[in-house]
């Protein structure tokens, strides 16, 4: 249930599979077998629970019948409001921190309506919302097929801050939505599908508060900031039913130890390339143009997580590569070659990616000509190794997915996907900062410019991708962001 909702599609642009072969211990259940348990508190009361919504809660919405809660929203007039439902929480009888929360549900739809399933920090009586945190498990608004999943929180500039995905569903239908929490990420869940991720490690601009205990919450909004106010009144009244609500903890996503690594000259097909000897022994792939490409059959991902490729490349003046997998149907991104000195002076460039489990075909595309290369690989972040041989937390590097290059310590901009406006956080901006934006081609879309505040309009921006590039001390950085 969101407090000044700002809506964010999808952060994950591939739903995955969850492949976790975790051993989960489930520590509490509400089965809804003929009542409702007494860790539940009831709270009661109109005034617009900080969204200006239309509802009244009332004890009464809130039935069992057939195995399943069962949240009624009326149109009735009671306590000055002219619609009635239900609010429920665990606060103060169960919190949990960490583990993996889910309730299996059928929802309703109508404009105007919006059941949720969500968590808030147990300190919230002492800091306030959002410092508190919230964990949106799963809301639906209106008459879509679309859930939500969110984190909002307060970042360390003391800032309201969200992160949001979404995934299209068959609300009407029972699913099973979730999240599975730990000290590095949040995951969301529908029917065991991942579809969203928030990395919370070290506190990452200011997520320390989601390294605490929450509450649940399940209830059914009428109206409010993001539904709006027109309340589709034929479509009352109206049931949100909660099969159970259950909570694991002690487990997690095995660790995966994936490693392949491929000669470049191995490819299945290709296209313009030819092979040469390499100081480095045996062959490399030589002779590239721009379009050229080579093609990899039967590499197979164990498990849908995190994974950096790395490629041994040479190039005297600089160039670029793409990969993807499938002939295209799911492109890795652009990573630039630097200028290595020769044709047999070898430098390895890495790209940080997110890949679906399965079987693919690999792909390495030529963006530009004037490069070689000898070797490729895939490391799972689990077992990706830095060059002193030490354990590599990929999801503690905040990378340039555009250009392959790191971002100063501490910067990230969010939320991403974005729809009107996007922030830089930690520090990004000093006093001398400007910004530019520019699309996938280079094209710039924005001229340089001065910017004083941390907040960036990109509403009127066409839906693409686009990179940031903030010049700032003599210095330049750059991100890239999807605006939807």
């Amino acid at each position: 249930m969101k407090k000044l909702y700002v809506s964010v599609l999808l952060a994950i642009s591939c739903m995955v599979a969850h492949e976790s072969v975790a051993q989960w211990q489930l520590v509490w259940q509400d089965e809804f077998n003929g009542s409702i348990s007494p860790d539940w508190v009831f709270e009661t009361g109109g005034g617009g629970w900080g969204n200006n919504e239309l509802e009244y809660y009332r004890r009464e919405n809130a039935t069992v019948e057939n195995g399943n809660l069962v949240i009624t929203a009326r149109r009735e007039d009671f306590g000055g409001r002219n619609y009635t439902s239900s609010r429920m929480k665990s606060q103060g009888r169960k919190s949990f921190k960490y583990g993996k929360i889910e309730a299996r549900m059928a929802l309703p739809t109508g404009a105007g309506l919006w059941p949720a399933f969500w968590m808030l920090g147990d300190n919230i009586s002492s800091v306030g919302w959002p410092a508190c945190g919230e964990i949106d498990i799963m809301e639906h608004v209106n008459s879509d097929n679309i859930v939500h999943g969110t984190v909002h929180w307060q970042d360390n500039n003391g800032n309201y801050a969200s992160y949001s995905g979404s995934k299209s569903t068959n609300v009407n239908a029972y699913h099973t939505y979730a999240i599975e929490w730990n000290d590095r990420y949040i995951r969301w869940f529908v029917d065991g599908q991942q579809y969203h991720e928030v990395n919370i490690a070290n506190g990452i601009n200011g997520t320390s508060e989601f390294q605490s205990n929450f509450f649940i919450l399940l209830n059914f909004a009428v109206g409010g900031n993001w539904p709006g106010f027109n309340v589709d009144n034929g479509r009352l009244p109206a049931r949100m039913l909660v099969d159970y609500v259950r909570v694991y903890q002690g487990g997690g996503p095995p660790t995966n130890n994936f490693s392949l690594f491929r000669e470049a000259e191995a490819f299945s097909t290709m296209n313009g390339v030819q092979t040469e000897n390499c100081a480095e022994g045996g062959q490399n792939v030589g002779y590239i143009d721009q379009g050229d490409w080579m093609a990899y059959n039967n590499v197979a991902i164990p498990i849908s997580g995190n994974y950096t490729i790395q490629y041994r490349v040479a190039s005297p003046g600089g160039s670029r590569l793409s990969a993807d997998l499938n002939g295209g149907s799911v492109q890795l991104g652009n990573v630039d070659i630097p200028a290595t000195g020769g044709w047999q002076n070898w430098r390895t460039v890495t790209k940080n990616v997110y890949l679906n489990a399965g079987t693919y075909s690999f792909g390495i595309y030529a963006q530009q000509s004037g490069w070689n290369i000898n070797w490729w690989k895939i490391t799972a972040a689990d077992n990706a190794r830095t060059a002193d041989g030490k354990k590599k937390a990929v999801d503690q590097v905040i990378e340039d997915e555009a250009l392959s290059q790191k971002l100063p310590a501490g910067m990230l901009i969010y939320p991403n996907p974005v729809q009107n406006q996007i922030s830089l956080a930690q520090g990004a901006l000093q006093a001398d900062s400007q910004i530019s934006i520019s699309d996938m081609s280079g094209k710039v879309i924005r001229k340089k410019q001065q910017v004083s505040a941390a907040t960036i309009d990109v509403s009127a921006l066409p839906k693409g991708i686009y990179i940031l590039t903030v010049y700032s001390e003599g210095h330049q950085t750059q991100h890239k962001f999807i605006k939807e």
